[in-house]
């Protein structure tokens, strides 16, 4: 191992080890059985080397040492059908022990040799190196695509290393080969019982010549890739104490991996490996990987490796930095997650964490979110009430989060969100206390919008849209929500619906019954096309989108399993009230646990307007008075679409509601500078003087 670097090109095709040597030194015949007899008990192999007689040529072979006692070492051999065969026109010339970053090279006597195995006399002395090594890693059972051009070619993945691979491609007999050109990059999909791990574009850097298969040696064109559209505002990163763990099984070797975390977000982490034994090719998906704190917490998630950089000038050591994205995650492991690194972040910031109910309520009366009529209404259900948010705040369930600023025991500022469509959260529970601090209710906003950033590409997280609905006479949300919309100025990305509000208490017997023309019956997919072709008209915002109401997405069956396991309910259901066919409104009842929400928004009917004209009130409430039966209610809170149609029909109303809508694949970024530009604002006005406005 005195000469350059050499390349061992195994008797087995799937196995490829590149030396570079460092440091020797010599080592006694002890040191070199020991060796042995550790590798025995790890069950692994040593390396056999053959030189050819005639050309430059070595051949080696892996063997598995039997246990060395004195100088005489039996080994057999790892997988060779023929040692003669494999071995022919070669002579006997070393054996490499590899351990580490080290290797014992040494010159024993060959005494016999069978295709069984070996037997050698060990030298008294014999080297160890300090190598660099960059190891092609053999792999099982992963399958190879490679495109180019409109050709594609199956074939196996033999090995990898960081850097490059080398794929085995069957063949036909024909000239199709010559249809791969090795000047032009080609697309490289590595699968595993139908689970993509690997795609990149790929030069080839080598290939062997053949007509049945070839074996193509390919790099990666990129060291880094972009799974998700770029953020403007990066997720904040992490430097936690302890260092947490990231431990996986190799999705292509099939080892177990495990690496310290550098750095950690809501979205992703960074770790350091070694160069010579960096095993994380940029793009590579990792199905199943767990992080892990000491003993105190772990979660596993699925994660896919977006870059690896050279950071030997950072650490001052030949090592990369590779840095890893969440795919998936389960949404309460993740919750758990965000509440450690918060903590992190600032001491009085809570998210989903546990809280005294009493203390809960207290806030809720204090700070007079729950106002006398409100009281009025929920007092009833109580009982319920408290029970539903024992579950809700003790037993962080997957369908619901909150935040909670605290200072020495004392809630300042919360707000919660419940997943309520299947891709929209509804936001509800804002409050702050005034009194005690300005800047309570800004506090958790953010943690809110931090939290949207770090989790809406989450598949788990089903985190398309945000909405919340505010009284339009209530400064605070006017001011964050509809002042954000006005900004923003962009329909598509936020957008404000108004609804009228009012209780219905059914008073119509059980004998209603429509009269000529009018009918109630199950929406269709047509009807929701209808109120599309209306609503784009009318607004063209988000509020078909939030509220599941696109065509084919009139069910909640996923959803309601989700509530089901999390010991809550909810149902949803859709009529059509035409006239002689023609679509008057869309009428959509959802039914869950009362005081889910206080105002009960979601325990309702909405009803969307499409056709106002020759459309009574008198027959919305004979259409309201059935659902009451049907869903044995009596009393349900009502929310119409839109306010013209009650002014034209002098519909009584209790108040409005604001329905603010959010799209958080595309604008969190935004919605996040904009919060930001409100808390330097408001310290300002502190500064002067002047009490920023509270909720």
């Amino acid at each position: 191992m005195k000469d350059a670097s050499k390349i061992l090109q195994f008797a087995r095709p799937d196995t490829v080890i590149e030396f570079s040597p460092g440091s020797e030194k010599e080592v006694g015949l002890n040191k070199l059985i020991n060796k042995l007899n550790f590798v025995n008990f790890q069950e692994d192999s040593i390396l056999v080397n053959f030189r050819h007689t005639k050309y430059p040529r070595t051949v080696t072979v892996e063997a598995v040492p039997l246990p060395c006692l004195k100088n005489k070492l039996e080994c057999r051999w790892v997988s060779v059908d023929s040692i003669n065969a494999t071995t022919n026109g070669c002579a006997f010339e070393s054996i490499f022990v590899v351990s580490g970053h080290r290797m014992i090279t040494a010159t024993p006597e060959l005494i016999s040799i069978s295709d069984e195995g070996a037997v050698f006399l060990l030298p008294e002395k014999c080297i160890e190196v300090n190598y660099r090594k960059s190891r092609r890693h053999p792999c099982q059972g992963v399958s190879a695509e490679l495109f180019q051009n409109g050709a594609r070619f199956q074939g196996t993945l033999i090995d990898f290393s960081a850097i490059s691979f080398r794929i085995q491609v069957q063949g036909d007999g024909s000239r199709t080969f010559n249809w791969i050109n090795s000047e032009a990059p080609l697309q490289v999909v590595l699968t595993n019982d139908s689970t993509t791990l690997y795609s990149a574009e790929c030069r080839i850097t080598s290939q062997t010549l053949g007509h049945r298969d070839r074996i193509y040696l390919l790099e990666p064109l990129q060291g880094r890739m972009q799974r998700f559209k770029a953020k403007e505002i990066r997720s904040c990163r992490h430097e936690l104490l302890p260092l947490p763990n990231a431990v996986f099984r190799h999705p292509l070797s099939q080892k177990n991996v495990d690496l310290k975390v550098l750095d950690i977000s809501g979205s992703g982490f960074s770790v350091c490996e070694d160069v010579e034994s960096s095993v994380l090719l940029p793009g590579m998906i990792l199905p199943e990987l767990e992080l892990r704190i000491g003993n105190s917490f772990a979660t596993k998630c699925s994660a896919q490796v977006i870059y690896r950089d050279d950071a030997s000038k950072q650490e001052k050591a030949p090592v990369v930095k590779c840095g890893l994205c969440f795919l998936d995650m389960d949404i309460r492991d993740h919750v758990s997650l965000l509440s450690l690194l918060y903590l992190a972040k600032n001491r009085h910031s809570y998210v989903s964490t546990q809280v005294d109910l009493d203390d809960l309520w207290q806030f809720f009366f204090d700070t007079g979110f729950i106002y006398p009529e409100k009281y009025h209404f929920v007092q009833v259900n109580k009982t319920h009430l408290k029970e539903t948010y024992k579950r809700l705040y003790t037993e962080n369930p997957g369908i619901a989060r909150h935040f909670i600023y605290q200072e020495h025991g004392n809630i300042l500022g919360h707000l919660a969100m419940l997943r309520f469509y299947q891709g929209t959260w509804l936001v509800h529970h804002h409050a702050a206390n005034k009194s005690e601090s300005n800047q309570a209710g800004l506090i958790v906003l953010d943690h809110l919008s931090n939290s949207i950033n770090d989790s809406y590409n989450l598949k788990s997280s089903h985190m398309d849209y945000l909405i919340c609905y505010y009284k339009p006479e209530n400064r605070f949300p006017a001011r964050i929500f509809g002042g954000f919309e006005k900004h923003l100025d962009d329909k598509k990305g936020c957008s404000t619906d108004t609804f009228v509000y009012f209780h219905y208490q059914r008073t119509f017997s059980d004998n209603w019954n429509f009269a000529g023309p009018w009918s109630l019956t199950r929406t269709t997919r047509e009807d929701l096309l209808e109120l599309e072709a209306f609503y784009e008209q009318h607004c063209g915002g988000l509020m078909l989108n939030a509220l599941d109401l696109e065509p084919g997405m009139s069910d909640c069956n996923d959803l309601s399993h989700d509530y089901q396991q999390a010991g809550f309910s909810l149902q949803r259901h859709h009529y059509t009230l035409k006239r002689n066919g023609v679509v008057k409104a869309v009428v959509m009842i959802n039914v869950s646990d009362v005081g889910l929400n206080l105002s009960d928004l979601t325990n309702c009917v909405k009803v969307l307007v499409l056709d106002q004209e020759q459309f009574p009130k008198e027959i919305l409430f004979i259409a309201l008075s059935i659902i009451t039966h049907k869903y044995q209610q009596n009393d349900i809170p009502v929310m119409v679409y839109p306010e013209s149609y009650a002014e034209a029909t002098n519909l009584p109303f209790e108040r409005k509601y604001t329905l603010w809508a959010f799209n958080a694949q595309t604008q969190t970024s935004n919605f996040i500078k904009f919060l930001g530009d409100l808390h330097s604002r408001n310290k300002s006005k502190k500064t002067h003087g002047t009490a920023a406005n509270g909720t």
